[in-house]
């Protein structure tokens, strides 16, 4: 008996607590952003949302519906934080359609595009985001 209560204890002392209780590592992805145009406002969006130019949401093809995400500017480091509620953009090269408010906050108005990194702050309920944004 002592024997195993001692192989317990070195097991539970060599164990990494740190990894054991950590999650998967957040979902991260660099690339080029741009804004919505201001003839979208009031027009639906896929959560079934009306686009406002004066709310702080994005579109990204593959993140679920309702993900928060943290945006920087890789060119003026600017951030800001958005709630996913659209799909695209629709153009190659590009990972995030933003709000014009968001866009305001990354001051990249003038420029209309700008390379951005994003990172999940917080999953859609129901979701598990990480490099495959699989439902839990």
């Amino acid at each position: 008996m002592k024997k195993i209560l001692c192989l317990i204890f070195i097991l539970f002392a060599c164990s990494d607590k740190e990894k054991s209780t950590s999650g998967p590592e957040p979902y991260e992805q660099e690339g080029m952003a741009s804004y919505y145009a201001a003839s979208l406002h009031g027009k639906k969006t896929a959560s079934g949302d009306f686009y406002s130019n004066d709310s702080l949401t994005a579109a990204h093809n593959h993140l679920p519906l309702g993900t928060i995400i943290k945006v920087k500017n890789l060119d003026n480091d600017s951030v800001v934080t958005v709630e996913v509620n659209d799909r695209g953009p629709y153009v190659n090269n590009r990972i995030l359609d933003l709000s014009r408010a968001a866009a305001k906050r990354l001051n990249m108005m003038d420029s209309g595009t700008t390379k951005v990194r994003l990172k999940v702050l917080k999953a859609a309920q129901g979701y598990a985001v990480n490099d495959s944004t699989e439902r839990e």
